[in-house]
């Protein structure tokens, strides 16, 4: 089939998230016939760096035959069983999974990162009735934080945007601040002590965060504030969510972001970086305390009562062990620390361009805020965000925004490439970024506001 017919059958078939239609026959999505190491490929040989490793989660970088062939043996040896059973895959990933951590616990393996947080929505409310608290039904999360596409999910999920045509959603979801240094939001622990209090604490349940707020931004808290955190929760019986589906497995320069700060979670969701997009999986870790709450009799209704058809799939469960076994054995946590701050230093001289406002991140997820002057800190008008993008990639590299998020915050640009970056590579990024915003904004005359 020619690339003609391709384009054709595309437009008339298939239904792309996150954009629109009308018109896309002008600008058809590009096609990727191939991909490896760093880079994309399509049918015409035009290559591409890819920035924001797919959808953030490539972290191993494309093309690994290694994972491919994994995938092969599994199949042929074990191609599907349900969780309902067991097999040695989801065994021994789980294992590994807690042996990280580095403390006792019990993982529930789902597809999705959507999944993995209605997983543990419910795993949260269930635990605090079988505890004797069924009046803590309550979920409070954070504005400009993003925890899925699902229903219940969605319900958590501080971008407007993203709610826009769907409400009403799911009951029993509150909002709460969430830290913003360069904005200089307030004391956002106090805001969600106040948050608790007002609701009244025999009411919520569980609390929900991002380590390090992902599609809101690139929002890095203070190195206080998740202690903080972790001590309100305590003080008000309130499980802690985190969600790690973004900053897992050597994202941000450690293994999973919250070890940064030196916390525990109550509940951690794990997606993207589990298997680096080779395949579709994600997890549920519960500590022992909350997992323990679930014993009983038979027939008493005290199990978790949720399955997912294709979760701990034997081919998925396969390739995320030998995914992290890659992880580790090249050592990718570490470069990914080591290629954040050459990253980093390699950016800042962009900062003196007038409407780079912020340059923040950890590891090799970063964002860059784009506003219309540096004294107002008004944020660019997001068809200007959109325009640098797309000089990007005529440059050769994509990278990600925020986008159809909190409508006057859309003004971020996301880099989050493969943890296998090389200088030639993060240097080939740094001057993409820097061409698209000294031709796109410099003599732009449009409006630079979101106003």
């Amino acid at each position: 089939m020619d690339d003609r017919e391709l384009i054709d059958l595309d437009l008339a078939c298939l239904w792309h998230p996150m954009l629109q239609h009308r018109g896309l026959a002008a600008t058809p999505p590009r096609r990727i016939e191939r991909a490896s190491g760093s880079f994309l490929y399509d049918a015409n040989g035009g290559r591409w760096l890819d920035g924001v490793s797919g959808l953030w989660c490539v972290n191993v970088g494309h093309g690994r035959e290694e994972l491919a062939d994994v995938a092969r043996e599994q199949m042929a040896r074990l191609a599907y069983v349900p969780m309902t059973l067991s097999h040695e895959p989801a065994i021994r990933l789980a294992s590994k999974l807690v042996e990280m951590l580095g403390y006792p616990g019990r993982v529930y393996f789902s597809n999705s990162g959507s999944e993995a947080n209605e997983a543990a929505f419910k795993i949260a409310r269930q635990y605090q009735a079988q505890i004797g608290k069924a009046g803590r039904f309550k979920i409070v999360a954070r504005n400009r934080g993003y925890h899925g596409a699902t229903m219940g999910a969605l319900s958590a999920t501080g971008q407007a945007e993203r709610r826009f045509g769907y409400e009403p959603l799911v009951p029993g979801f509150v909002f709460t601040e969430a830290p913003d240094p360069y904005r200089e939001v307030g004391d956002c622990e106090d805001a969600l002590e106040k948050t608790i209090l007002r609701e009244g604490p025999d009411t919520v349940a569980a609390f929900i965060m991002e380590p390090i707020i992902a599609g809101g931004g690139v929002l890095v808290p203070p190195d206080d504030y998740l202690p903080g955190v972790r001590e309100i929760c305590d003080r008000y019986g309130v499980l802690l969510i985190l969600d790690e589906v973004v900053t897992g497995f050597g994202r941000t320069g450690r293994m999973f972001g919250h070890q940064h700060w030196g916390v525990t979670p109550d509940l951690m969701t794990l997606a993207k970086g589990i298997a680096s997009g080779y395949m579709p999986l994600a997890a549920t870790v519960a500590k022992s305390k909350v997992f323990d709450a679930f014993q009983g009799a038979t027939g008493d209704l005290r199990h978790f009562r949720h399955i997912n058809t294709y979760g701990g799939h034997p081919v998925a469960t396969a390739v995320a062990l030998r995914n992290i076994e890659i992880i580790e054995r090249e050592g990718l946590v570490a470069r990914a620390a080591e290629m954040g701050r050459a990253l980093m230093a390699k950016l800042q001289h962009l900062a003196r361009h007038p409407n780079v406002g912020d340059i923040r991140g950890k590891g090799l997820l970063i964002g860059i805020e784009l506003v219309a002057d540096g004294e107002s800190r008004q944020p660019l008008a997001p068809a200007l965000l959109g325009a640098v993008v797309a000089s990007c990639a005529r440059h050769g590299v994509i990278i990600g925004r925020t986008t159809n998020a909190t409508p006057d915050r859309s003004n971020v640009l996301i880099l989050a490439p493969p943890l296998t970056l090389g200088n030639e590579e993060a240097d080939l990024l740094v001057s993409a970024i820097e061409a698209a915003l000294f031709e796109e904004l410099s003599t732009d005359d449009s409006p630079r506001t979101t106003g």
